[in-house]
């Protein structure tokens, strides 16, 4: 068996702004944590993984289903801020591809922005090793609505920090690593979309976080978090403003283990 490895941008880019993270991402709308619960089955006497973790983002909208919650997550510096945001929530420091949990022993496994950076043959393996006959998980994204110009200016900067990041060609790699895998039945999907009503400052601590900026040479991540405030003092429709919404859309998908 080869050494499990967590991808070293992911390492390097979220162990260095766990905090950015935590202040600037956005939450999960109810919508999608409704829906999550409805179709993993996440009630009273389950047992749950919250598995890449993070700073327990989706976790602390899990707890008060009444499941029994566990997350994991390989990133050190993740570990200490999800400790310090959902304290008494147990965490294990493990990656998707190696899961110290017993054969058939977990009812559902949840995956919020993390699926991308996973070995996905490994990870769907360990998702069949784990989950009992039965079992689900959910993979939840919150993907970038660029549908306002402002916005899309400002990720149209982070596209050319991205060029390698797993998320490119989104559909080409959606239908690759989403698709039909041994032991589990169809792909159900849902979309659903919220705002995140931020300051200026937090849309450019919102780009800090991005792992692929957080592991650019100090001048570079610089002159990309100018570039971004830029944008915001010149455009209309952010020029001077205290607040602005960040528009997002929720990409939701579960699927069960059959056999």
């Amino acid at each position: 068996m080869h050494p499990v490895t967590v991808h070293e941008v992911a390492t390097a880019g979220f162990g260095a702004e766990a905090a950015a993270y935590e202040a600037a991402r956005p939450s999960y709308p109810p919508g999608v944590v409704s829906w999550l619960a409805e179709h993993l089955r996440i009630r009273p006497g389950r047992t749950v993984v919250d598995l890449a973790a993070g700073t327990g983002k989706l976790t602390r909208l899990l707890t008060p289903l009444g499941a029994e919650v566990v997350a994991v997550e390989p990133v050190a510096g993740m570990r200490s801020a999800f400790c310090a945001a959902v304290p008494g929530t147990p965490l294990v420091g493990a990656p998707a591809e190696a899961l110290p949990f017993a054969d058939g022993s977990l009812d559902a496994v949840t995956v919020a922005q993390a699926f991308h950076w996973f070995d996905q043959d490994a990870a769907h393996a360990e998702l069949r090793r784990t989950l009992r006959p039965g079992g689900r998980y959910g993979l939840v994204w919150n993907a970038r609505d660029r549908r306002d110009d402002w916005v899309e200016q400002v990720w149209s900067v982070m596209d050319r920090v991205e060029k390698a990041a797993p998320w490119q060609a989104h559909d080409e790699w959606r239908d690759s690593a989403l698709g039909e895998r041994p032991g589990f039945g169809p792909l159900h999907e849902a979309t659903f979309r919220h705002h995140h009503e931020v300051t200026p400052d937090e849309v450019v601590l919102r780009i800090a976080s991005v792992s692929h900026v957080a592991v650019l040479p100090e001048a570079e991540r610089a002159a990309v978090l100018d570039e971004v405030r830029d944008i915001l003092g010149a455009h209309p429709d952010t020029r001077g403003q205290t607040t602005v919404a960040l528009p997002y859309r929720v990409d939701a998908y579960w699927a069960e283990r059959i056999d």
